[in-house]
């Protein structure tokens, strides 16, 4: 598909919630018109984030443009993720140039604060495009690309690439694996459509257990005492959540033991599995009295509407929020939003 610049709305596209075909060809336009392109993950990427971002830059990359990869925190690439195809991409936050692009693109960032220190990179570059599958995205590019439907930016970056006619070959396909794979809850939240584009990934290359074992089945020897210490101190709430349960674990300082942030991320998918509780949440410190707190839902319960009203956001079953105070004051607060 080739573009100007011309050919393209001269203003924001309407906030439409659906990623509807007028959307994706405006996004396609805008990224087939830039020569140069920065693409950002969120702070503390994820799966789903870095790997919709290198996918784009690989095929982009491939089409002649000048792609950077990049996200504010933390400093280096999270080791889970580092054997992701395309890491020649990425750059340090710090080497990026305000005005040093044509476009900036945002990938699976629901708001501005989530792009950290490289909001100067956004709020410099004459064209920004937002593309994400968060309900709750604040819609804050020029240009958005949002689908509330899809189960994983990954899936909208699939899209994009087939409407530029570029092939998704095995480098661009293990990093679409792996955010489909990871947002999904290894696809206990799919639909018929993702597992066919899980196995059109597969026909291109990807080996599911090389891409997901360093990302889901790997971790440090201490991680083993970290985990024995937070479930100790697990607690119930079987009223929170109009009778459905909440249960909390909390990871202080002292508890973290110097292990990183995405060792902490994993305990959560255990919580969850407690019979009892329709909801989960792990509130992890991140200062004297900062805390994130990452929520799970079983089926029932909007984690999303819980989180957005404590100043977060996510997705139905997956969502968080940041606190300042105690982590029992998180507890309090999280159980008050969720019974209203």
């Amino acid at each position: 598909m080739s573009a100007t610049t011309a050919d393209l709305p001269t203003g924001p596209t309407e906030p439409g919630a659906d990623g509807s075909a007028r959307d994706m060809d405006v996004a396609a336009g805008l990224l087939a018109a830039a020569r140069s392109v920065v693409l950002v993950a969120h702070v503390h990427p994820d799966a789903d984030a870095l790997g919709s971002a290198l996918a784009l830059g690989l095929g982009l990359a491939r089409r002649g443009t000048q792609v950077k990869v990049s996200f504010a925190e933390p400093d280096t690439v999270p080791e889970s993720l580092r054997h992701l195809p395309g890491m020649a991409l990425v750059v340090d936050p710090d080497e990026l140039v305000a005005d040093g692009s044509d476009m900036f693109v945002s990938l699976d960032v629901g708001s501005r604060e989530r792009l950290g220190s490289l909001v100067r990179v956004l709020d410099a570059c004459p064209m920004s495009l937002v593309i994400d599958h968060h309900a709750s995205n604040a819609r804050f590019g020029r240009y958005n690309l949002i689908d509330v439907g899809a189960e994983a930016t990954a899936v909208l970056v699939a899209r994009l690439l087939d409407r530029l006619g570029i092939p998704i070959d095995r480098d661009i396909a293990e990093n679409l694996y792996a955010g489909l794979a990871t947002d999904t809850g290894h696809f206990r939240h799919a639909d018929a459509d993702v597992h066919r584009l899980a196995a059109r990934l597969i026909d291109c290359g990807v080996r599911p257990v090389d891409v997901l074992h360093p990302i889901t089945d790997s971790h440090p020897f201490g991680w083993l005492g970290m985990l024995s210490r937070v479930l100790d101190g697990a607690g119930l709430v079987p009223d929170a959540a109009g009778g459905g349960g909440l249960v909390y674990a909390i990871i202080d300082d002292a508890v973290r033991d110097g292990l990183r942030q995405e060792e902490l991320d994993s305990v959560i998918d255990i919580l969850r599995t407690a019979q009892e509780a329709e909801v989960a949440t792990v509130i992890k410190q991140t200062g004297p009295d900062a805390w994130q707190v990452s929520l799970r839902s079983r089926s029932s319960v909007d984690v999303a509407a819980a989180a957005a009203a404590l100043g977060g956001g996510g997705h139905v079953r997956s969502a968080g929020f940041s606190h300042v105070g105690t982590a029992m004051q998180a507890v309090t607060r999280l159980c008050e939003v969720l019974d209203r």
